[in-house]
């Protein structure tokens, strides 16, 4: 029988047996189950064990990481370990490092699993190993889920439990399923001649196997380059084919595209060393073998009409109607390198668990809480998960999605425990400072950008604010439901952004001029930066619909772009923090300086309403205490008036006091001189 037969028939029994338990058989009960112990499901792991939650993490393979242990097939990963920065800030160095899982523990940094700026795979798994072993995760092992099922019940969370089947027909139910599989199963293009096609997974990386020989590769992302790169120096030539052109990540600003690591053959193709890149539709194609067991290209129409019985002398090759057609030399090899996809076998149809479209089918299809939009309570995290923002941000990569990860559990803390999402409350008057750290440290902002955002609630009478750090952008008319937060009085949404005319395929992102230095052009900024949208009320879902095409966010009521800069570092005080605060107190109609208490005193007198800074401040008595050397100071750096009794008193000794109240009214006001401070107060930060 057909492999494809036996598969078929194999899931008949399995479903039929789950049938047969679901009616009969004790189900192993745990409030979450997560599929799969990769790096998303490890992290998943992490966050509810530290809630207490009731989980468990199923893995089919006898360890953690049981993807990394195979694959790349040549050993190295293209996520950095960047191990020094400069800095000591250990949320800023996870923006350079792309393989950390989030954890409280310091040993669990993969810097300290490898020394190279791009590890090796096998530092990847031992890493994976201790991180489920130090902080004790609740993982089985050598349990592979073959069937997962609905079974309706008003009583549970989300109106059904989900029953779920491993390789020895043990039984699990489960409350919520989080689904960390990855995409694991290797996509496939099927065209006559395709059995004579050797896969990524199962081709020799042995170099020495392909000395003196002619290869062509179809595929033309990171795996494909790898493969290339590997024999590049031993073969005759390479030919690489592929349906679309190549997309470079340093163009495209993805890191999913090809990487300057993998990329040796553009060199060799752009200077003429035999080597070459193509291309053409896989599906159009067709391979013949020669009596010398040589490969020869053709196309599938060519054979439509032939004598299947015929020899190969038979077969009308595009050579014999264009003599210089390309591919017309034989091939000894050819090597199928066309990526992964997500594995929908083992879910049921009543999971309503559909494939993507378009260039987004090899994933399920979720919402932007990450949830399926089939079936409530089944959220899929991780690689698989990378629907949501395919080619624009790190969503696919262990940089990103250790942030969306953390995203859907404050989303489940909140919906099934009633914990709120994480909030910080600050006086309004700490508006500007704590942007400004935020976006020079967050790393979930940096490596997610235009997806996670943090999330600015105003206080009534603009008097407070409270801080949410890193909500998904996609479900922001959501937001009072999903954090149980309340958002009243206006809201600010501060996220990361490239220019949207800068990135792509065709650019030219090295162009004279391309960065942006002038805080007054910042919106013309290309490189990723800091960008603050203002909204009166909460946008609605109808508004997120109709947002324009690649914005994040529907139109604001006022938007603020921080110029990009060189160095990743917007604490330059002209060029940052000054447009920036001049921008929220817009917004706002009020004055978010700081201010001295000379200052906050003449306010007093002159002003209907004083500052923040100083209601929340001098007034309550709150700020410095003044001493005298502190005065001294104050006044020799000219931020203070030197109004000594002298003044009044001319010559007189201090403690002499006969006249003296004659003499003030009779002589003397008190003198009022310009105060540059007041005037420059603009300045002031």
């Amino acid at each position: 029988m057909a492999p494809a037969g036996c598969g078929m028939l194999l899931r008949l029994a399995l479903y039929l047996g789950s049938l047969h338990a679901a009616s009969g058989s004790t189900f192993l009960y745990h409030d979450y189950c997560v599929i799969g112990a990769g790096p998303s499901g490890l992290q998943a792991a992490y966050f509810l064990q530290r809630a207490g939650r009731d989980y468990v993490v199923f893995e089919r393979s006898h360890a953690p990481g049981s993807f990394f242990a195979l694959y790349p097939r040549h050993r190295k990963l293209i996520s950095i370990n960047k191990r020094y920065t400069g800095k000591s800030n250990s949320e800023f160095n996870l923006r350079h490092d792309w393989n950390s899982l989030l954890s409280h523990d310091n040993r669990l940094l993969f810097r300290r699993y490898s020394r190279d700026f791009f590890p090796d795979a096998d530092a990847m798994v031992r890493y994976l190993e201790d991180f489920a072993s130090l902080l004790k995760l609740r993982v089985q092992y050598n349990t592979a889920i073959v069937h997962v099922m609905l079974e309706r019940d008003r009583q549970a969370w989300n109106g059904h439990y989900f029953l779920l089947t491993d390789q020895d027909r043990q039984n699990y139910k489960c409350s919520s399923l989080l689904v960390a599989t990855g995409t694991w199963v290797p996509n496939v293009v099927n065209f006559p001649g395709s059995e004579y096609v050797e896969g990524y997974e199962t081709v020799s990386i042995n170099p020495d196997d392909f000395a003196g020989q002619t290869v062509l590769i179809l595929g033309r992302g990171n795996s494909a380059f790898e493969t290339a790169e590997n024999i590049l120096g031993v073969t005759n030539f390479i030919h690489m084919v592929s349906r679309s052109r190549v997309r470079l990540s340093w163009a495209t600003h993805y890191v999913g595209d090809l990487r300057a690591i993998n990329n040796g053959l553009l060199d060799t193709y752009q200077l003429k060393s035999l080597d070459g890149l193509l291309e053409g539709d896989l599906e159009d194609l067709a391979i013949v073998k020669d009596k010398k067991g040589k490969l020869h290209i053709t196309l599938r129409f060519y054979l439509e009409n032939r004598n299947t019985s015929a020899g190969i002398d038979s077969i009308t090759l595009p050579q014999d109607e264009l003599d210089n057609f390309a591919t017309r030399a034989p091939y000894d090899r050819v090597i199928r390198c066309l990526g992964w996809k997500f594995d929908f076998s083992i879910y049921n149809r009543s999971l309503r668990l559909m494939t993507g479209k378009g260039n987004k089918k090899k994933y399920p299809q979720i919402k932007p809480s990450y949830e399926s939009r089939g079936t409530r309570g089944l959220f899929v995290i991780g690689t698989a998960s990378h629907s949501v923002d395919f080619r624009k941000s790190a969503g696919g990569f262990i940089h990103g999605f250790r942030y969306t990860t953390r995203a859907v559990h404050r989303l489940l803390e909140n919906r099934h425990h009633g914990v709120p999402w994480p909030s910080t409350v600050y006086p309004i008057t700490q508006l500007t400072n704590s942007i400004i750290k935020r976006v020079n440290e967050a790393s979930g902002l940096y490596q997610m950008f235009s997806v996670l955002a943090d999330i600015i609630l105003l206080r009534e009478n603009a008097t407070a604010f409270e801080y949410l750090e890193e909500y998904p952008v996609g479900v922001l008319a959501e937001l009072e439901m999903q954090t149980g937060r309340k958002a009243p009085n206006g809201l600010f949404v501060v996220i990361m952004e490239y220019g949207r005319n800068f990135s792509g395929a065709d650019k030219d992102v090295f162009y004279y001029n391309r960065a942006v230095g002038e805080a007054q052009h910042a919106w013309q900024s290309n490189f990723l930066h800091p960008v603050i949208y203002y909204y009166k009320r909460l946008p609605t879902e109808h508004e997120m619909r109709l947002r324009p095409p690649d914005w994040p966010l529907p139109r604001p009521d006022a938007v603020h772009h921080i110029v990009e800069d060189f160095l990743t570092d917007w604490t330059a005080p002209n060029a940052h923090i000054l447009p920036l605060r001049r921008f929220l107190e817009n917004c706002l109609s009020t004055d978010l300086r700081n201010f001295f208490a000379e200052s906050c005193f003449l306010f007093a007198f002159t002003r209907q309403k004083l500052p923040p800074f100083c209601q929340q401040g001098y007034v309550r008595m709150q700020g410095l205490v003044g001493s005298e050397k502190l005065r001294r100071h104050a006044i020799e750096a000219g931020l203070l008036e030197d109004y000594t009794l002298t003044d009044f008193l001319g010559d007189r000794p201090p403690d002499s006091h006969e006249g003296s109240q004659d003499h003030l009214l009779r002589d003397h006001a008190m003198p009022v001189r310009p105060l540059q401070h007041l005037v420059t107060a603009k300045d002031e930060l």
